[in-house]
């Protein structure tokens, strides 16, 4: 009896071990568009996985735009759901849809859910990976939690890995603690490269530390993301030789090459 049990725990340890991925080259992958990433990665983002998303101090918004990147290149036009729970967003504020737009992303695509707890931000979220119907879900909670542990991260890959759904958790004020996720990233702002004169603003760039990486390397990388093209890309570091340092563009409504007046000095005359 006891060898029944012990050969049915080990085919359970197999079959599980294959749902989450462990031959995690047969994952079908999203490439993010940056060389080094992508090479790191075999290929790119693995799709119907978990990946996690840490912003590392008041780095909130550094981490948004990075996991809202990630979506971007795995989604493949289908529709995205984001599920926030309601204290994660009295802390950071509403999605803008402009600045949606402004990334090159479609507001269209996104459906946007608030959860009241972690709780039901977990339980939407295991419900929306088993949906074939949506390209990806981002679930984000806040701070530590007891309630996403070890069996609730399981849920969630296995939810993943039946319907082909990607999953992004974006955990703010929070340390990373054992997970099935298949990758870990650490994100903060970088500092943009000088622009030119007539570019109001230089492209989001974020510097990436891959962290975890359950079928490959590890690595850091410093991003930007192409609004353009909605890919993550090298910084280009223009003129960088001539100014090492940031400098400050000409005002825009300054006329072209406008006379210099000196003003009228009367010369000093002695007197007596």
């Amino acid at each position: 009896m006891t060898g029944a049990r012990m050969s049915t725990l080990a085919r359970l340890r197999r079959d599980i071990g294959h749902i989450e991925g462990d031959a995690g080259e047969a994952l079908p992958r999203a490439p993010l568009g940056h060389a080094e990433a992508d090479a790191t990665l075999q290929g790119g983002l693995a799709k119907g996985a978990v990946h996690e998303v840490f912003a590392e101090g008041r780095q909130s918004a550094a981490a948004t735009g990075f996991i809202a990147g990630l979506a971007q290149r795995v989604i493949a036009r289908r529709p995205l759901l984001w599920v926030r729970q309601d204290f994660s967003e009295r802390e950071n504020g509403a999605l803008s849809m402009s600045g949606w737009r402004e990334l090159g992303l479609d507001p269209r695509l996104l459906v946007t859910v608030r959860a009241p707890d972690v709780e039901t931000a977990l339980q939407v979220t295991a419900d929306a990976l088993a949906c074939d119907a949506l390209g990806g879900v981002v679930m984000e909670i806040w701070g530590e939690t007891r309630q996403f542990d070890l069996v609730a991260s399981r849920k969630l890959t296995l939810a993943a890995r039946g319907s082909g759904v990607t999953g992004l958790l974006l955990r703010v004020a929070a340390a990373p603690s054992p997970s099935t996720a298949e990758t870990r990233w650490i994100v903060r702002a970088a500092r943009s490269p000088p622009a030119a004169p007539w570019q109001a603003w230089g492209a989001p760039v974020l510097d990436a530390h891959l962290v975890r990486n359950r079928h490959g390397q590890t690595g850091r990388w410093i991003m930007e993301w192409n609004c353009d093209e909605c890919l993550f890309r090298d910084v280009p570091f223009h003129g960088a030789e001539a100014h090492p340092q940031p400098v400050a563009a000409a005002p825009a409504d300054r006329s072209h090459q406008a006379p210099v007046v000196m003003p009228n000095i009367t010369p000093w005359r002695r007197t007596g």
